[in-house]
């Protein structure tokens, strides 16, 4: 009967409507490099039937009510791994529906501006995406990496990146992609073999800077003698392991498919599992799927 309810409420939120909707537009970004939900939430007065300076307080009251109508819908297609969304978690029973309500009141916002011309209010949110991450961690340990029988004598690395920022074979299927983000890509070897998932992930480890690092390919050729600097440079230290993605695997091609020469030098030392367990691992995408625009009208 609590399910009903709450799906009863869910429906009423989404198709509420009325003047008071009238002008508020949405626009955005999920930006994968920064694992973040970026929008910008836009009320034209005139169409709310509000007037400044006095109905300022009203517009504000607006942009705090709309934002969560207009960014769910963007939030439930945001996809978790290669075979399903937040809404296909929610659907299978992998996610309760009142989090989706948590991972929005969790987004920071910015004081909102008035337009130069008087004609509109607006206000800026920032959701971070490992927020909603953390809520598919619930394993206390992690899940055994696999080993091989016959490990590799292999050097210890600092950390892994692997390059994907070109079309690749579709494993199973005849035709190439470019590979996708998701908050959680499985990495395989050539054989179909599953080197690595979420639950092989510290819990939090997965809970705080997730399962991986997205980037450009811009970003592993600076002038340095890692080629890395900043961030990326702290997550994967001065000497990782690069390696070139062979193919993608996936319903949504999400999922790198890597040579079993190199699978077999992550898994064939304990100090080159760690790395995946710590979630020191960079998958270079390009940067057209990087940053996924949306919005520019109420959904």
């Amino acid at each position: 009967m609590k399910k009903f309810i709450v799906w009863i409420f869910f429906f009423l939120v989404i198709h509420r409507g009325g003047a008071e909707d009238a002008g508020a537009d949405i626009r955005g970004s999920i930006e994968w490099d920064r694992m973040e939900i970026n929008t910008t939430l836009t009320v034209n007065l005139s169409s709310a039937g509000i007037r400044i300076p006095l109905g300022r307080s009203r517009g504000e009251e607006i942009l705090t009510v709309e934002y969560p109508r207009l960014i769910r819908p963007y939030l439930l297609s945001l996809p978790v791994d290669s075979s399903g969304t937040l809404e296909d978690m929610i659907n299978r029973g992998e996610l309760p529906l009142s989090d989706i309500g948590g991972f929005i009141r969790s987004a920071r916002q910015v004081p909102s501006a008035l337009s130069a011309d008087l004609v509109s209010i607006s206000s800026q949110h920032t959701l971070n995406m490992n927020t909603i991450g953390a809520a598919f961690i619930r394993h206390r340990r992690p899940a055994e990496i696999k080993r091989t029988l016959t490990p590799a004598s292999v050097k210890a690395y600092t950390g892994i990146i692997i390059i994907a920022d070109n079309e690749l074979p579709v494993h199973g299927r005849n035709i190439r992609s470019l590979p996708l983000p998701c908050l959680f890509p499985k990495i395989w070897d050539t054989e179909m073999n599953l080197i690595f998932e979420r639950n092989m992930l510290e819990p939090g480890v997965g809970k705080t800077t997730g399962m991986v690092r997205y980037a450009a390919e811009n970003a592993i050729f600076h002038p340095t003698p890692s080629g890395l600097e900043g961030d990326l440079l702290d997550l994967v230290g001065p000497n990782p392991l690069r390696i070139i993605a062979r193919g993608v695997f996936g319903i949504r091609p999400t999922d790198p498919v890597i040579d079993r020469e190199d699978a077999l030098i992550i898994i064939s030392s304990e100090e080159n599992r760690r790395l995946l367990r710590e979630g020191k691992v960079v998958l270079i995408l390009h940067r057209d799927v990087l940053k996924t625009p949306f919005g520019g009208g109420s959904p």
